[in-house]
């Protein structure tokens, strides 16, 4: 039986991503500047703005405002990049 389809309409979201494990994901100063630079780049294509955010070394929480229903897809975007630059 699948999941529930997510509610992704238009308003705000926060959104928390932890590490597998709770195992860090940023290591040092590079790290959280490449999400960033991510984060900045996807948000600007899917217009997503980051009122709010918070890094931390095994996870991070953002405070989003979404017009279009695409939160789903940036997330996966982003999280996916930054996976492959990490690993």
């Amino acid at each position: 039986m699948s999941r529930k389809q997510r509610i992704t309409e238009p308003g705000f979201y926060h959104i928390i991503s932890r590490g597998v494990e709770r195992r860090n994901v940023f290591l040092d100063e590079d790290d959280f500047d490449r999400f960033l630079t991510i984060l900045h780049l996807e948000f600007k294509l899917y217009e997503i703005i980051v009122h709010s955010f918070c890094l931390m070394t095994n996870h991070y929480h953002l405070l989003l405002e979404i017009k279009q229903s695409n939160i789903s897809d940036a997330m996966k975007r982003v999280n996916s990049l930054y996976s492959i630059y990490f690993n």
